[in-house]
């Protein structure tokens, strides 16, 4: 029995990790880049038409000749699996728009007026 259980944990970790594996924008078919979450029929046609002029050299090439994927949606992508030529995307500090934090409220006063 415990062995049944070693191979059936065996297969399903394969499973998973096919699951997740990385999906290579310049390989990829229609199918496999809407199979990466973010990325529906209308991007993936953006994206395979752009192709066509020649393979992406990078996330910024990307990024310019794909209408709708810029720096957040990169990132957004590539933690999804999404990679160009074998790479994940990188956020650079000067490209990418850092989100602000409220001030947190000032706490009650207390009632100190005396009874």
């Amino acid at each position: 029995m415990k062995i049944i259980n070693t191979i059936v944990a065996g297969v399903l970790a394969l499973l998973s990790a096919a699951a997740f594996a990385a999906v290579d924008v310049n390989k990829a078919s229609q199918a496999e880049l809407e199979g990466v979450k973010g990325i529906g029929p209308s991007m993936s046609g953006r994206i395979l038409d752009a192709r066509k002029a020649g393979s992406f050299k990078d996330w910024s090439d990307l990024q310019t000749r794909v209408k709708g994927v810029g720096a957040a949606k990169s990132a957004k992508l590539s933690a999804e699996g999404l990679t160009v030529s074998g790479t994940e995307f990188k956020s650079s500090a000067s490209g990418v728009r850092t989100a602000q934090v409220p001030k947190a409220s000032k706490p009650a006063k207390a009632d100190t007026a005396k009874k």
